[in-house]
């Protein structure tokens, strides 16, 4: 079985827990499972349906008994006062049950992940790391508790989606610290994150150490044939639905490129129409993945133009300044984070009699698509060599066919 987590409102460890059981992970398997860790008197799971937004998920609690406090999830506050385990200290426990091999491994793996990130930011050896974080015995039941219950579900492989992250300030054992944590940050290097607004810390380094440790790719949602949709819920509420959703089925291999962009938009009727050439060449030195003008009737039926730019997130700032320096435009309009698919594609140079021609092949699997040479290259040979550009074109693509 296949997995995908979207991520949209944060992950941590109990909300893992939360979604494997909404998932139909029986809780009684998993403490069996777990008190193989022989930890059983230092604390219990509790599980209950709760609806966030309307939506209903599973909240998991690990109650610590000695201490009778209540899992952190996304009231993480960095100072919780547990009884602090070395990593050493932590491999011992695991490697002393009779868990598999398989899950012993994997959940040793997400520990010296986490361990690592926080000796990291600490300034410390990774022996010298006791904290709650990775110590606590709330951590170690997320952790290991997550691997067997993807291991009891029969899931094999994981995708997530980019991350959200959270914003603002929480307070720890040093004082406030930004969010996401430094440790989590660390965690997540080279993973798309994203925040739109939410003041909460909503991904936590647990949660962050699990999901790069098992998920093989972060990205749009794959071609999947879903069969079961579940949620594991956080403490809080929060203005979106504070609820880690996992689809369950499999994947389907895809044969297409696939990305998030963003789409601005403005509405312009005022502007002369001299002025777009100047305009659209700065947007694409701005780093745009497309521009283009799509003509439109607007108020007291006047023409116009929808100036639509593709871009990327960190180029978006920079663009939106250029477009409302540049046009005539009060305002312009964002669509965050949609999906594109697009084709498989590489450059080919083909050896011509006028010299090297770029040609572009879109490819479906091991199939040919779409040829297309390179328009600028045809452009160049059509105007040194008097040449129709047509004929340019058909005969680069008649080399190119001829070489194949």
């Amino acid at each position: 079985m296949d997995a995908y987590f979207d991520i949209f409102s944060g992950i941590s460890g109990n909300m893992i827990l939360g979604a494997l059981i909404d998932a139909g992970l029986s809780i009684e398997e998993l403490k069996k499972e777990l008190s193989k860790l022989k930890l059983d008197d230092e604390y219990e799971i509790i599980s209950k349906k709760v609806l966030k937004n309307g939506i209903s998920g599973t909240y998991v609690n690990v109650q610590l008994k000695e201490h009778h406090h209540e899992h952190h999830n996304h009231e993480h506050h960095h100072h919780h006062h547990h009884h602090h385990r070395s990593l050493s200290d932590i491999y011992e426990i695991i490697d002393k049950s009779d868990l598999s091999n398989e899950i012993k491994i994997k959940s040793k793996e997400i520990f010296l992940r986490l361990a690592k990130a926080e000796a990291k930011m600490h300034g410390v050896g990774i022996e010298e790391v006791h904290f709650h974080e990775v110590g606590a015995v709330d951590a170690i039941v997320d952790i290991v508790g997550s691997v067997i219950g993807m291991e009891l579900l029969g899931i094999e492989r994981i995708k997530a989606s980019p991350i959200h992250v959270g914003r603002g300030f929480v307070k720890s054992a040093h004082g406030k610290i930004p969010v996401p944590a430094p440790a989590t940050m660390e965690l997540l290097e080279g993973v798309p994150v994203y925040s739109i607004g939410i003041d909460a810390e909503l991904t936590t380094p647990t949660g962050a150490a699990i999901i790069t440790t098992l998920s093989e790719d972060f990205g749009p949602r794959p071609y999947m044939l879903i069969t079961k949709t579940a949620y594991g819920a956080g403490t809080r509420d929060l203005e979106i639905p504070n609820l880690l959703r996992i689809n369950l089925g499999q994947f389907i291999e895809s044969n297409l490129n696939s990305d998030f962009v963003n789409v601005i938009e403005t509405n312009i009727d005022d502007m002369n129409p001299e002025f777009y050439d100047t305009i659209m060449e700065k947007i694409f030195k701005a780093g745009a993945l497309d521009v283009f003008l799509t003509p439109v009737h607007m108020k007291k039926n006047r023409p116009g133009s929808v100036l639509t730019v593709l871009c990327s997130d960190e180029k978006t700032e920079k663009i939106v300044n250029i477009l409302l320096k540049e046009t005539t435009t009060l305002g312009v309009r964002i669509l965050k984070k949609v999906q594109r698919y697009s084709l498989k594609r590489n450059v080919e140079m083909v050896d011509t009699e006028w010299g090297k021609v770029r040609v572009k092949i879109a490819k479906s699997g091991d199939k040919i698509i779409n040829i297309a040479p390179e328009y600028e290259d045809c452009k160049k040979i059509s105007l040194e060599n008097n040449i129709p550009i047509k004929e340019v074109y058909n005969r680069v693509l008649s080399t190119f066919y001829q070489n194949a």
